[in-house]
């Protein structure tokens, strides 16, 4: 058994990190982000000192792009001072610290699946903030994970996202308008939070420290991961590719968000399965409500 602390608990991932460990038979304190303020340094102590974990979990971020890219003096305290405070924190206490990152660290320019050795060029300030992270952890604190994950989506609202994932919002449209648009030229690893919390969970349990990409097995463009939604959920909607400029954005984002999970396939640490499978589970959990979406 394992003494845990998570940062950031009420979220889409926290909330299915609290499930997993607890039914790890660990020990779990859920620190949620009303808790605490992670870029105060004297309260992240006070937090993790008064529970003394073995292992702290950080899902806290900015997740925002508009925001980061307006804000950027706050994103960077939240996503790389707020992980350098929880660093200085876990050496304190001589615990482990699971960072969770993102793949917005990479530029999406490569056109193949992303690896750890790959180096980063973010093209936002969040990806910006991110990496900085990443530096704080790594350099700070030797017993490390750092995860790099992709388009996640979970039964918690997603609160940077006004409450909706991707998954939820797509359905959503298609009860409203009965058809959707969709880019077809985006490319992602859609990666269920509950799969997340399962590959957390077992890093949790071994000292193989480092920097490794977490996501579903395989990749889909944002049409195909939409196309999939509807079928699984059996939903009758008007699915419609997206034409170019559609969808201007108002910050630059990577149209090729692939990671490719060389270093836990390496290490024969790997519990990711087949993105569509973590999506046929997560639709069949909400079964009960998907007769509303349907026409």
């Amino acid at each position: 058994m394992l003494t845990v602390t998570i940062i950031g608990a009420d979220g889409q991932l926290g909330s299915d990190l609290v499930t997993a460990f607890c039914n790890h038979g660990d020990e779990v304190q859920a620190v949620a982000h009303r808790d605490l303020e992670i870029t105060d340094p004297e309260a992240a102590r006070r937090v993790l000192q008064e529970s003394g974990p073995q292992v702290i979990v950080n899902t806290a971020a900015m997740h925002h792009v508009e925001n980061c890219e307006r804000e950027p003096e706050k994103a960077y305290a939240v996503n790389a001072l707020g992980a350098r405070n929880l660093a200085l924190a876990a050496r304190d206490l001589g615990a482990v610290l699971v960072h969770v990152s993102t793949d917005y660290v990479f530029d999406g320019s490569k056109k193949s699946p992303y690896l750890e050795t790959d180096t980063p060029q973010p093209l936002n300030v969040y990806g910006n903030t991110k990496l900085a992270g990443e530096y704080f952890v790594r350099s700070l604190l030797s017993r490390h994970f750092v995860l790099r994950t992709s388009a996640l989506y979970g039964k918690a609202p997603c609160r940077a996202k006004g409450g909706l994932n991707f998954v939820d919002l797509m359905l959503k449209l298609a009860r409203e308008r009965g058809e959707v648009r969709v880019v077809d030229d985006e490319y992602v690893s859609p990666t269920s939070t509950r799969d997340l919390a399962a590959q957390i969970v077992a890093l949790s349990r071994v000292d193989e420290y480092g920097l490794y990409h977490a996501t579903a097995e395989g990749s889909c463009s944002w049409y195909e991961f939409a196309r999939e939604i509807f079928a699984i959920a059996d939903v009758k909607v008007k699915l419609m590719v997206a034409p170019p400029g559609a969808f201007p954005a108002k910050v630059p984002r990577p149209a090729y968000s692939v990671l490719e999970n060389r270093a836990l396939n390496t290490r024969g640490l790997n519990r990711f399965r087949p993105w569509a499978e973590g999506l046929a589970e997560y639709l069949g959990c909400r079964q009960p409500q998907l007769g509303e979406n349907a026409s």
